[in-house]
C-alpha cells in the first residue's frame, strides 16, 4: 500500500483484501457512510458476497466554518457532540439547534433516495462492517457506532482507508476491530490522500447500491 490512492475504489479494494479472511462468517452486513464511503465500500461487499446498505449520518459544522465538526447526527435520533470545541468556540445551543435541524432535514432527503424511506436494515446479532473514506475528526462514524450499539450488532468493525492517528485510537477502543490501511503523521484532511477525491453524487450511490443488491441481494 501507497498513498495517496488512486481513488475510493481503489481504496475498497485494497481494504476488502485485507477483510478477505471473513469470507467465513455468516450473518455479516456492509454499511456505508454516504456518500464517500459507498464506493469504499462496495469492492469490500463484493469479495464477501454480502449485503450492501447505507447507515445515515450527517455531520454538525462549526458555524461558519462547516469543515470543522463539533458533532454529527445519524438517523434514528442518534446525536454526537464534541462539547470541547462547543465550549471553546462558545457556540449557542440555539445555533446547535438550527444546524441539527437542517442536517436532520438532509438525512430524511437521503432516506427517501437511497433506501425509498425504508428503516435501517436489521443489525442486531449481525457483524456489521462500517465502511467510510477515511477518519479525521471521526464524528460522524461515532455516531454511526452509536447507532448499531445501541441496536445490538454483535460485533461491529470498522474499515477505513486512512485516518488520523489520535482519531483512529478513540474508535478502536469503542468497537470490536478497527481496519485502516495508513495512519500518517500529521493527517492535513481525507482528500490530501487520495489522487482523486471528487464528490460522489445521489446518483453514483444509487446506482452502487443498485448494482450490488442485483447481485447479491438488500439488505434486510
Amino acid at each position: 500500500m501507497k498513498l495517496p490512492f488512486k481513488n475510493r475504489r481503489e481504496a475498497g479494494e485494497q481494504l476488502a483484501s485485507e477483510l478477505a479472511s471473513m469470507t467465513s462468517l455468516t450473518n455479516v452486513l456492509v454499511l456505508a457512510l454516504p456518500r464517500g464511503g459507498v464506493p469504499v465500500a462496495e469492492p469490500i461487499a463484493q469479495r464477501l458476497g454480502v449485503p450492501l446498505s447505507v447507515l445515515l449520518v450527517r455531520k454538525l459544522g462549526v458555524p461558519g466554518q462547516p469543515e470543522v465538526a463539533m458533532g454529527a447526527i445519524s438517523e434514528n435520533g442518534v446525536r454526537v457532540l464534541n462539547n470541547e470545541i462547543v465550549e471553546t468556540l462558545a457556540i449557542d445551543t440555539r445555533e446547535i439547534a438550527r444546524i441539527e435541524q437542517r442536517e436532520r432535514q438532509e438525512l430524511e432527503r437521503r432516506q427517501q433516495l437511497y433506501r425509498s424511506g425504508t428503516p435501517l436494515p436489521k443489525v442486531t446479532g449481525k457483524t456489521v462492517i462500517l465502511v467510510d473514506d477515511g477518519l479525521a475528526t471521526g464524528a460522524t462514524m461515532k455516531a454511526a457506532i452509536k447507532v448499531l450499539k445501541r441496536d445490538k450488532a454483535g460485533t461491529i468493525v470498522v474499515a477505513v482507508p486512512v485516518a488520523a492517528r489520535e482519531t483512529a485510537l478513540e474508535i478502536r477502543s469503542d468497537i470490536d476491530r478497527l481496519v485502516c490501511l495508513a495512519k500518517p503523521y500529521p493527517f492535513a484532511a481525507i482528500g490530501y490522500w487520495y489522487q482523486d477525491f471528487s464528490q460522489v453524487s445521489d446518483d453514483e450511490v444509487l446506482e452502487i447500491i443498485q448494482r450490488h443488491s442485483s447481485k447479491f441481494g438488500s439488505a434486510v
